[in-house]
């Protein structure tokens, strides 16, 4: 899941960014409001993280352009301190949640993982397709209850089909959910990586299924 992370204070924004990484985010971080429009008129994220207090355009007049070209994207802003009336503020400009700081970390990953169920129609933090399951907040994936063993990337893909299951998901579209800005889009190694997820996934019944020009699928093997 790639997240844009837009917050002025470097120390704040290299801390979260690694700790987000850890738990298998794919994370770009910019510093200023100019360059956090120009990256989401450009770039696609499954989520926004967003101070409010920014240089060159404040955080506010990004949300604002944002929902204005009708983007969807789940967007989760950071508040000064008893900041009321910025929470107020972002949250009447089309913001899906806020936290003030200084916050607990894992309260702001409970609060990520709920935003990324929700704009994904998943409700469920435990998401299954056959004996294939996914528990959102342990991020651990298993077979018959047996945990999978996945490299970061595999995790990654695999979240992302579990995710949108029964719906197409573009090759380009698993790559851009890979890979942050510094790192080169390869969509090859999807193909590498789908291969490898197959083998991991065959003594279950969910299947990646190759819609040729289209993408990749998530289902069960017995689903028409």
């Amino acid at each position: 899941m790639r997240i844009l992370l837009v917050e002025d204070n470097r120390p704040l924004s290299e801390w979260l960014a690694l700790t987000l990484h850890r738990n298998k985010y794919t994370v770009d971080c910019v510093y200023n409001g100019a360059d956090a429009d120009h990256l989401l008129l450009t770039q696609q994220y499954e989520l926004v993280i967003l101070d409010m207090s920014l240089p060159k355009l404040d955080g506010s007049e990004v949300l604002k352009r944002l929902r204005n070209r009708h983007n969807n994207v789940p967007v989760l802003i950071l508040t000064a301190n008893n900041s009321v009336e910025g929470s107020i503020v972002g949250l009447n400009a089309g913001a899906d949640d806020y936290m003030a700081k200084p916050f607990d970390v894992n309260v702001l990953e409970a609060r990520i993982r709920a935003l990324l169920r929700r704009s994904n129609q998943q409700r469920n933090p435990i998401l299954q397709c056959g004996s294939l399951s996914y528990d959102s907040n342990s991020l651990i994936f298993s077979i018959n209850g047996v945990a999978l063993t996945l490299t970061r990337r595999e995790h990654a893909v695999l979240e992302t089909l579990i995710m949108k299951m029964g719906k197409t998901v573009s090759k380009q579209a698993l790559a851009e959910s890979l890979y942050a800005m510094a790192e080169d889009v390869s969509q090859d190694a999807i193909e590498v990586y789908i291969h490898r997820i197959r083998k991991k996934l065959e003594h279950g019944d969910a299947a990646i299924i190759t819609l040729r020009g289209l993408g990749y699928l998530l289902k069960q093997h017995n689903e028409t």
